[in-house]
């Protein structure tokens, strides 16, 4: 499938207001508000519970009413239920927050009965704790305006209410125009809530505008780096979730102006999209923003990258590490085939996912740009300078001397990436970058059987250090040629499916959730060139 390139509307524009729909704050910001539901109940937990201990032992038994004690309980019960609910139910964030902010009504109803359980002045009283509930309710969390005037107002009566049932237990209560006279800072605040609110909602229409995308809206950010940032997105009329790249125009501009510039982003994504192993993150479609800022949408994996599975869980055996390096080849095979150099292979840009029933899944990112030499086009490249492109802990010799480059860069990049799933560390440790450059050109390295904690066979060793030679003339050819060499490669563990099976049902059984290719957006600009 080819990409068709969008332009995304103007910010401003009718039709992107028109498909945004911005009554409701984007996904991310839904979430930051549950988070401040929480810590706002968390607070009201320990206000209620400092209460009843002042209460119970320092405050004169005169001025408390017979249930104070059980209100003070019953609310600080509430406040740990409130928090529980908002951090754990399976419900929408906006869901959570709707429901939190409801529930400074009955909040609010214990305050003014303890306002009013006993006698009080009647002509003066110091301001209502519902006048600060509402307050803080309304800047930290507010929901849609109209629902937050509307409990503000329900918090705001419950002191004249509560004033008035005083009056039917017989109690002094001030006349009915003193009482809302005193207790007016609560409605003002009721309405004095509702400003957060408009604000915030607006601000989140104008975040969902400045998001959109073509048919594409921006969810949330998963990752940021120096060539851009990383979205989970989905596309409006069909809902389904993708992942969006947005590249910053300066990573791509060469002095020959934006048409020209988007004319080889096209051609180059074209030719990227054209890959169809199932090894290869998919391409869905590209474009260029009214602000000049270029994009990509990917498929959005469920899984993890190379580098922080062995991060979290240590070197993997032999039999593991081949299964993946099989299918990075299994990639970089077609991509070569079609004269395609990836350049920035490392374990951040190799993704293992679950697709479908099958487990330990690869998928190599960062084939969304790429560079391509041939007759009809002239040689053109995505990035301003002429400087090094790559990871130093995964860059061949000659990519480093700046000599041409081909196929076999990638060879010595999947090289170095089964010595680092075998013994958990780079080939030459944790050097700096230059260090790590000049080693890459200078040093042979160590076996990796002589680093590993599992027992690395014979044939493994061979296989890595053939990847690792320092003339490109000395490795195997091509992606296709490793393969062919891991295929035979023998081993005394084994691992297949129901291997994955198991290790992903124990140490990932919700897998987290769906994670775009987040580790994609610190990666530097991949470039490939037609051999």
């Amino acid at each position: 499938m080819k990409p068709n390139v969008v332009v995304a509307p103007h910010q401003g524009s009718s039709a992107s207001r028109s498909t945004i729909g911005g009554a409701t704050l984007p996904a991310d910001l839904q979430h930051e508000q549950s988070i401040r539901v929480q810590l706002l109940y968390l607070v009201g937990a320990g206000i209620w519970a400092l209460n009843f201990v002042m209460d119970a032992w320092l405050a004169p038994h005169g001025n408390r009413g017979p249930y104070h004690g059980l209100i003070e309980a019953s609310a600080f019960v509430l406040s740990v239920a409130s928090v529980l609910f908002v951090r754990y139910a399976p419900v929408r964030h906006s869901v959570k927050v709707e429901i939190g902010t409801a529930l400074i009504v009955p909040h609010a109803i214990g305050l003014a009965l303890m306002n009013s359980w006993v006698a009080q002045p009647t002509t003066q009283r110091p301001l209502s704790g519902i006048t600060v509930l509402i307050l803080f309710v309304g800047m930290l969390a507010p929901v849609r305006p109209r629902k937050m005037l509307i409990s503000g107002l329900i918090a705001a009566a419950m002191d004249p209410l509560a004033v008035w049932l005083a009056h039917l237990r017989g109690l002094p209560v001030p006349a009915p125009v003193t009482t809302l006279l005193m207790f007016y800072p609560n409605f003002v605040c009721a309405f004095m809530a509702v400003i957060p609110a408009q604000v915030l909602y607006r601000l989140g229409s104008k975040i969902r505008e400045a998001r959109a995308l073509g048919s594409y809206e921006l969810v949330e950010r998963l990752g940021e780096g120096g060539m851009g940032e990383v979205w989970r997105a989905k596309h409006r009329l069909l809902a389904s979730g993708s992942a969006i790249k947005l590249i910053r125009p300066e990573m791509l501009s060469d002095g020959g102006g934006a048409v020209a510039t988007l004319a080889r982003f096209e051609r180059e994504a074209q030719a990227t999209a054209a890959l169809s192993s199932p090894h290869t993150i998919r391409l869905f479609d590209f474009g260029l923003t009214e602000g000049g800022t270029f994009y990509y949408v990917m498929e959005l994996l469920d899984g993890r990258d190379l580098e922080s599975l062995v991060r979290e869980f240590g070197p993997l055996p032999p039999a593991r590490a081949l299964h993946f390096v099989r299918q990075i080849c299994r990639s970089l095979g077609e991509a070569h085939a079609a004269g395609l150099i990836h350049r920035d292979i490392k374990p951040a840009n190799v993704y293992v996912c679950r697709m479908g029933l099958e487990y330990d899944f690869v998928k190599v990112l960062d084939f969304g740009l790429v560079r391509q030499e041939n007759p009809e086009h002239g040689a053109t490249m995505l990035t301003r300078d002429a400087g090094i492109l790559g990871t130093p802990a995964y860059m061949a010799p000659e990519a480093i001397v700046g000599n041409d480059v081909d196929r076999r860069a990638d060879v010595y990049a999947v090289g170095c990436v089964a010595y680092f799933l075998l013994t958990g560390q780079p080939v030459f440790g944790d050097e700096t970058g230059m260090r790590q450059l000049m080693r890459h050109v200078q040093d042979t390295p160590v076996p990796p059987s002589r680093k590993a904690k599992h027992h690395v066979p014979r044939a493994v060793d061979d296989l890595v250090m053939a990847c690792l030679q320092k003339d490109p003339r000395d490795r195997p050819d091509s992606a296709e040629a490793l393969f062919d060499m891991a295929a035979v490669c023998l081993t005394r563990d084994s691992w297949d499916q129901a291997d994955a099976r198991r290790w992903w049902t124990s140490h990932a059984p919700g897998t987290q959730e769906a994670v775009a290719v987040a580790a994609s957006a610190a990666t530097t600009l991949v470039a490939s060139h037609s051999a």
